[in-house]
């Protein structure tokens, strides 16, 4: 397969620049940890910026961290919204977090197995797309058990998955870029084999809550994505995918702009590009399907008729690829 020179350049900075990845991310089995603290305090908490004491343990080892509340749209929807986990530097030495500062850490939403599905859903999206590009939020998988030292929760001690995701400093450092805040991005700025990687991406999963303009909350671009510059280019690092067809939560509804009456419904939505840039990243993708369905199927807590539905959602993709011409004519004629 051809690399740019690029492209090169951030595999070399990888494989030499190990330090660049942190040992939490390094393994993809699931973590096991114990979180400790008001946890029903917490949940209550109407201040997302007020963070509450706990301890995390993990292979054996106590850490002294602060939490708190945060996500925007998910706060809304959810009776266990996402957390930040703050570690302190000097607590971390010679453990997996060492080197961690702040963390964002997705729960399961609600009390129910489904939310627990969709959660890993998410985190499987996330891993579809390290295995398509390495500029990409590398995630990994917990298993947690909760402690509400209040004991005012129904369960004061109860076991969910959560996933953390590594940071955007992170990120940057491993692949020997720096994160970007502008208020708008232009096309041409944009390093085309990323963007088009992307774009092939959110239609595999069928992800249309994303776009290349500033969210209305927000003063920087991007909706669900970060800007990094590499090498004078802007790579858009997409991240937020619960609201995709792969997961399809019981809270997703498209946007009633786009006209399509289920987030299953697949909608590209990428933006012109140069027709080579897609074919490129459309074989790099189909090249990769059996191991993006091997992140399915690998997923715990899915039963096989879980895995199988979500197979077949990502094999619809796949057979639409098997004419490459026309898929391609397709997105080109969609294009934003």
């Amino acid at each position: 397969m051809f690399l740019s020179k690029k492209l090169i350049a951030i595999v070399l900075l990888a494989y030499f620049c190990p330090s660049g990845a942190a040992p939490l991310f390094d393994d993809s089995t699931a973590l096991e940890v114990t979180v400790a603290g008001p946890l029903s305090s917490l949940l209550e908490e109407d201040d997302d910026q007020k963070e509450l004491r706990f301890v995390l343990q993990a292979n054996e080892l106590s850490h002294s961290i602060k939490v708190r509340l945060r996500g925007n749209s998910r706060r809304r929807v959810c009776d266990f919204p996402p957390l930040r986990l703050n570690f302190t530097d000097d607590d971390t030495a010679q453990s997996v977090f060492e080197g961690q500062d702040k963390l964002k850490l997705v729960t399961h939403c609600r009390n129910s197995n489904s939310s627990e599905l969709n959660m890993l859903e998410e985190y499987a999206a996330y891993r579809i797309f390290n295995l398509i590009s390495d500029v990409s939020y590398k995630v990994r998988l917990l298993r947690i058990t909760y402690t509400d030292t209040d004991g005012r929760l129904r369960e004061n001690n109860f076991d969910r998955y959560g996933f953390l995701i590594e940071t955007a400093s992170a990120l940057a450092g491993r692949v020997g870029g720096e994160p970007v805040q502008v208020p708008a991005v232009s096309l041409p700025s944009l390093d085309s084999q990323q963007a088009a990687s992307v774009y092939i991406f959110q239609y595999l999963i069928g992800n249309t809550d994303w776009s290349l303009v500033t969210a209305d909350t927000d003063d920087t671009c991007c909706h669900n994505g970060d800007l990094f510059d590499i090498a004078s280019d802007l790579f858009y690092v997409p991240y937020d995918f619960d609201l995709s067809g792969l997961v399809n939560a019981s809270y997703a509804r498209p946007d009633p702009s786009l006209r399509i009456s289920r987030v299953t419904k697949r909608r590209y939505r990428g933006y012109c590009i140069a027709t080579d840039a897609l074919r490129s990243a459309l074989s790099t993708i189909k090249a990769r399907r059996a191991e993006i369905l091997d992140v399915i199927s690998e997923l715990p807590v899915l039963s096989q008729k879980d895995i199988e539905r979500k197979t077949k959602y990502l094999d619809q993709f796949f057979e639409q690829t098997e004419n490459e011409d026309k898929i391609v004519k397709s997105f080109d004629r969609r294009c934003l």
